[in-house]
């Protein structure tokens, strides 16, 4: 598997090096309009539509229907899941807390990774919390390489997965390779305890989660919009804006800070 994956990594470096680190985080343009927070070129725009369409057919037919029939459990046992799910990012955000210099953070996190996952059963109470750890921001790799100077580079729509960019997918990669500790436990080598369905469930509820969350905001946005995705791509752009800079301050329309949950993730 990792060797497929490293076969993988190295085609993609070769077929996008020149556009892998383009464009510029702080500039306020897209594709040459001065409309957004960023400069980031819409490369394979036709591609990026038409798979951008293929994932509304999926949602509308999949998983919008899974988030309305989530919502219909209690909201405790929703705020267990996705507390459990938050708990579970921590083996992301920590070691990109250590490579971005944010140790304090890394801190904070570890001690709440430990402390919910043993006296919060598994992360299903927040019992950190209540000892004054509060949570702190997702971190992932796509947004370490954008705090080590790396710009977004093209935008993308990947099938299932939704918005990203080319520096955001290269780190995606980066979970299948190492750097994601709950991975490397259920896929790479399952364990008595934990096996590969484990890792996928987690993901398909992530992504369940998220919906769920914002199931008024995404109908919303589809009433409101002239051209969906361009709105989706503005939207997205600008979150990944924000946490590369640790802006503290909500992405419009959107009542989760887990956009990239969707992608990487």
């Amino acid at each position: 598997m990792n060797k497929v994956l490293s076969v993988i990594t190295i085609v993609v470096f070769s077929f996008i090096s020149s556009n892998a680190f383009s464009g510029d985080d702080g500039k306020i343009e897209i594709n040459g309009k001065k409309n957004g927070k960023i400069e980031v070129k819409d490369c394979f725009e036709k591609v990026n539509r038409g798979i951008f369409s293929f994932n509304q057919v999926l949602d509308k037919a999949i998983f919008k229907p899974l988030a309305k029939g989530y919502r219909i459990f209690p909201q405790p046992i929703r705020s267990g899941t996705s507390n459990a799910l938050t708990n579970l990012s921590n083996t992301v955000t920590i070691p990109n807390n250590i490579l971005q210099g944010q140790f304090k953070n890394a801190g904070i996190n570890s001690a709440r990774f430990i402390i919910n996952t043993t006296l919060g059963i598994g992360g299903i109470f927040d019992v950190a919390s209540y000892y004054g750890l509060k949570k702190r921001d997702k971190e992932d790799y796509g947004q370490t390489l954008g705090v080590w100077g790396a710009g977004p580079g093209c935008y993308l729509v990947l099938p299932i997965l939704g918005p990203s960019t080319v520096r955001d997918s290269i780190g995606s990669i980066v979970n299948m390779t190492g750097g994601d500790a709950w991975y490397n436990v259920t896929v790479v080598n399952q364990t008595q305890y934990f096996s590969e369905a484990d890792y996928y469930a987690s993901r398909l509820l992530t992504g369940i989660d998220f919906r769920a969350k914002n199931l008024e905001s995404f109908e919303s946005l589809e009433n409101s919009s002239v051209d969906l995705y361009a709105s989706v791509r503005s939207l997205y752009l600008q979150d990944r804006y924000r946490k590369v800079r640790n802006i503290d301050k909500t992405t419009e329309t959107l009542s989760d800070d887990d956009w990239e949950e969707l992608d990487s993730q």
